[in-house]
């Protein structure tokens, strides 16, 4: 947060300097956009191939195969969901929250991809169903399904509040990933990364341009469906913050499961190529 008085007075140019235009990073227009056609059509002739609950305060991971779908649900109370995502044949290739949110923005809905890490860097997944998707942005600029926050963690917890929470979604998600995979929670851990906060409501202060959540409108029935371009281990975290619209990070808060269903498609799927840089690196 910057400070309230400046440090330093502003250039007689100053007005000139903050009125220059902003420019897109990263322009879309040249990047392939999903045939949503497709993927309802895929979607009418794939058929339910198994699900897991995911209990209040803890996470579980399913596999999810290339050409599939795979559908989040808020079962029962309003409740926020922590998402990672891996390559079921290298762990190390992972979801990347922040190239995904320089290419889509900060809140994702149908029609976006989320996108892996480096090297491979291409499409793991792409959201084809939203039924929050009629929320849009709120008077304070909050909307849902973000990819800005991290996830809740011990770490920090440990350094506002002076106490360790091993609750919280990272352990979670690192205790449900080294059940999954076998790994030992030493070697799961650092495959656990920035999420898709699902179902979240979330934006940044007008004045102090912080982070900050509101209780989600997620409403019992509420789904975010999507389709796995590649062979997948989803791993989700019902945060502890429950609906997130007082505190995470603790038992206070009420919280309810979620349920994630895998859909086979019996229509073929090539998987999404890895991404096509040559990695010389200008050498």
């Amino acid at each position: 947060m910057k400070p309230q008085s400046p440090a330093f007075p502003a250039p007689p140019d100053a007005d000139a300097r903050r009125a220059a235009p902003a420019v897109i990073c990263y322009p879309t227009e040249t990047l392939p956009q999903p045939d949503l056609a497709v993927f309802a059509r895929r979607r009418e002739g794939a058929v339910n191939a198994g699900h897991v609950i995911v209990p209040p305060r803890d996470a579980r991971c399913i596999d999810v195969p290339a050409g599939s779908f795979f559908r989040i649900t808020c079962p029962d109370g309003p409740q926020v969901g922590d998402l990672n995502l891996w390559s079921a044949q290298d762990l190390t290739e992972h979801f990347y929250s922040g190239k995904t949110r320089a290419l889509h923005g900060t809140h994702l809905s149908t029609g976006d991809r989320l996108w892996s890490r480096f090297p491979a860097m291409r499409p793991m997944a792409t959201i084809t169903r939203d039924t929050l998707d009629w929320y849009g942005w709120d008077a304070d600029g909050g909307s849902v399904h973000d990819v800005i926050g991290t996830r809740c963690d011990p770490y920090t917890g440990r350094l506002l509040g002076g106490v360790d929470y091993h609750y919280c979604c990272h352990s979670n998600l690192t205790r449900a990933l080294a059940d999954h995979s076998g790994l030992s929670l030493a070697r799961a851990e650092p495959l656990v990364h920035d999420v898709l906060n699902v179902f979240m409501c979330t934006g940044f202060t007008a004045d102090t341009h912080q982070y900050f959540m509101k209780a989600s409108p997620v409403r019992a029935g509420d789904y975010l469906e999507f389709f796995a371009e590649i062979d997948l281990i989803v791993g989700l975290s019902a945060c502890p913050g429950g609906d997130c619209g007082d505190e995470h990070t603790s038992d206070k808060a009420t919280c309810s499961p979620l349920r994630i269903d895998v859909f086979e498609s019996t229509e073929s799927h090539q998987p999404v190529p890895q991404n096509a840089y040559d990695r010389s690196h200008g050498r």
